[in-house]
């Protein structure tokens, strides 16, 4: 079963076109990786995945409805968005936040039920931000409200979770324990994850698929073995890279004018020298 398809997709700004004849599907429970340069249109397609931005060339399908289709009500109980960490603008506790996220599911009542509660507190037990659940957003760093953020998206129990770039501002643990915790929800709750991120190693270790967006409009879509590979990665980002492997998983280091004894370096990958 496929969560989403996207057909033919196409969007521009004014003067400015960063998604070119866009065309892929995300099955049902698997685990999408997106990444790209800057302004590759990372952030504008998960606006349009989500219904913020409207579609104008191309179509979007979310179970196999057209996007437009939904109600804001009815596609908020299919996807579940988070979306660069931002100062918040009132002076909500993080319990309060979080139990946002139900919403969608409140009756003709319009309050929260138990059951809202405990969905609620497990996510803040999740995401280990039920410690300072009576803080206020922000009395937060940038990384805890950004745990936040993914603890309401986990508690709005949707199938479909859509993130941009998740793990900014956050340390190496929790960069990794969210992954850990993405990935979990995939395999153990059968959500479909679909994350934007700038890091290729994370991409390479927990995605199932991966879309590499470059700023030409032209992308790669596939299984990460294919879709990351040295050549590509470089001439999409404009960077040296090192290309190695620990066991099964691939991971890739840029080199600046001046990394340290970079002049011959071994690609564990090939057995190869760089220069």
């Amino acid at each position: 079963m496929k969560s989403i398809e996207v057909s033919s997709l196409s969007f521009e700004y004014p003067q400015v076109r960063v998604l070119e004849n866009l065309s892929l599907e995300v099955p049902a429970g698997s685990f999408l990786s997106i990444t790209g340069p800057n302004g590759s249109g990372k952030s504008t397609l998960i606006n349009l995945l989500c219904g913020l931005l409207k579609v104008r060339s191309g179509s979007i399908r979310i179970d196999g409805k057209a996007v437009q289709s939904y109600s804001v009500r009815n596609l908020a109980q299919k996807v579940a968005v988070v979306r660069q960490e931002f100062v918040p603008a009132f002076g909500f506790t993080v319990a309060e936040t979080v139990l946002m996220a139900r919403t969608p599911y409140y009756g003709q009542a319009g309050f929260e039920t138990k059951l809202d509660r405990e969905i609620a507190e497990q996510a803040l037990e999740a995401t280990e931000t039920r410690e300072f659940a009576s803080r206020t957003l922000g009395q937060l760093s940038g990384g805890e409200r950004q745990r936040v953020f993914i603890a309401r998206a986990l508690a709005q129990n949707s199938p479909i979770l859509l993130l941009d770039e998740p793990t900014s501002f956050l340390d190496l643990k929790h960069r990794v324990a969210i992954y850990d915790l993405l990935k979990a929800a995939q395999l153990e709750a059968d959500k479909t994850i679909v994350a934007v991120t700038h890091d290729v190693n994370l991409a390479c270790q927990y995605a199932d698929a991966a879309l590499l967006l470059s700023s030409d409009g032209t992308y790669y879509h596939g299984c990460c073995e294919d879709v990351f590979r040295r050549e590509r990665i470089e001439r999409v980002f404009g960077v040296k890279t090192f290309t190695g492997r620990l066991g099964k998983e691939k991971f890739f280091i840029a080199l600046g004018k001046f990394a340290k004894d970079s002049n011959i370096i071994t690609d564990s990958s090939t057995g190869r020298q760089q220069q």
